[in-house]
């Protein structure tokens, strides 16, 4: 059973860090396309970054660019979001997704989700 467990969310003061993991078990190979998305009180889903593993092709909305990084560690199995420079604006509760069979890309319509983690930044 293929399953996302995330991990590393919590509360910060504008400007720090923070890093969100995503576990991932029951696939037979690591899926090829991978993503983070987040959703903050009364707004829609919006993806934040996509990384397509096989040619290690990174992808970032403008709201994050330069300030987050999506990585992978296969032999862990899990991937990361690495959040720095954090704005208010980036309070939301944030979800990792795997498995997607077309081309990767941010916000694509992945099979796979992880129950999404808070992340509340104060200024």
């Amino acid at each position: 059973q293929v399953r996302l467990v995330e991990s590393g969310g919590g509360s910060v003061q504008a400007g720090g860090s923070l890093r969100l993991s995503c576990a991932a078990s029951g696939y037979t190979y690591m899926p090829g396309c991978m993503g983070w998305f987040r959703q903050a009180p009364g707004k829609e889903r919006e993806g934040v970054a996509s990384l397509y593993r096989i040619k290690s092709i990174t992808s970032y909305s403008d709201s994050v660019m330069g300030r987050f990084t999506i990585s992978l560690d296969p032999v862990k199995n899990t991937f990361y979001l690495e959040m720095n420079s954090l704005k208010p604006e980036d309070t939301a509760v944030y979800y990792c997704a795997a498995y997607f069979a077309g081309t990767c890309r941010i916000g694509a319509a992945f099979r796979d989700w992880g129950q999404g983690t808070q992340v509340t930044v104060s200024s």
